[in-house]
């Protein structure tokens, strides 16, 4: 009853109007909450056939859309984004850096992020997860550079920046300089830059690569927000609430990244359709003649 009243409270909170709303003292059994504020920039959720974001759309990175007064149908602006945003960054890094986890909203579903580098926290989210040891977790990072000094490229920098940042992850080879506990299974590694800018101004905020996941429990669907997953609120240091992601409605808005393997050079692979399959292929084979490593 406790939750359910703490989580009405910040649903009429939110409601009231975006803003940054930490709870510095949860009640037992919930991790801090912070409501994140519109980013300057932002683009919007799913959008309607005239346009317009859909029914329930939020921001990229939370707030709202609003219709401009004796504006038709189609002309949408964006309200100011409030300073409290550098705080939300603030504070899901600090939590970061302390050994916590911290759920996230991206470009695609909620994800919990650790910091790959500390491997106490790497086993943290298996433990979350309830996942097999023997299933990776991807890497997510601010920017394109900061790629080459975790993994071994072999394509173009210009396909990196066709696919990145995007709601695509790419399998490469991983170097030395990734934390040996990070999937020690393997000599490769998923990528992330998602098309997000609160994700992408945290990872910039952090002295090395995220460990990022969904946030759910293995085996169990992808979550659009933060009410979805509350069972794990418990085993989180802090959930970063960046309002519904896509249509909530929408099997295909859980889908999660396109996963494609570029391992090997002149081929790719695809591990995971997920909901860029077919702008990520097309890009792969029109533009730079990579052939499906099946063939």
């Amino acid at each position: 009853m406790a939750r359910a009243a703490r989580l009405l409270a910040l649903a009429a909170e939110r409601a009231a109007g975006p803003g940054l709303a930490p709870v510095p003292a949860p009640v037992p059994g919930c991790a801090r909450l912070v409501l994140l504020p519109p980013a300057r920039g932002a683009r919007p959720g799913p959008q309607g056939a005239r346009g317009e974001p859909a029914e329930g759309a939020g921001w990229a990175g939370g707030g709202s859309w609003a219709a401009p007064e004796g504006a038709g149908r189609g002309r949408w602006r964006r309200e100011p984004g409030p300073a409290e945003w550098s705080e939300a960054v603030a504070a899901a890094a600090g939590a970061l850096q302390a050994g916590g986890l911290v759920a996230v909203p991206t470009d695609t579903v909620y994800g919990v992020a650790c910091l790959a580098q500390d491997s106490a926290a790497v086993r943290s989210i298996y433990s979350l997860k309830g996942r097999n040891g023997a299933k990776p977790l991807a890497i997510c990072l601010g920017d394109v550079e900061r790629l080459y000094r975790y993994c071994h490229v072999n394509v173009p920098e210009e396909l990196l920046r066709d696919l990145l940042p995007g709601p695509v992850t790419l399998v490469l080879e991983r170097s030395e300089e990734l934390n040996k506990d990070l999937n020690p299974f393997t000599s490769l590694v998923g990528v992330r830059i998602p098309d997000h800018p609160f994700m992408r101004d945290l990872a910039r905020a952090c002295p090395g690569p995220l460990a990022l996941t969904s946030a759910n429990i293995s085996s169990q669907g992808s979550t659009l927000s933060v009410l979805e997953f509350q069972d794990l609120w418990p085993q989180l240091s802090l959930v970063v609430d960046g309002g519904p992601i896509g249509d909530m409605q929408s099997p295909e808005c859980r889908l999660g990244s396109t996963v494609v393997d570029l391992s090997v050079s002149g081929k790719f692979s695809i591990i995971r359709p997920g909901c860029a399959l077919t702008p990520t292929v097309e890009i792969l084979k029109k533009k730079y003649g990579l052939e499906p490593e099946s063939s």
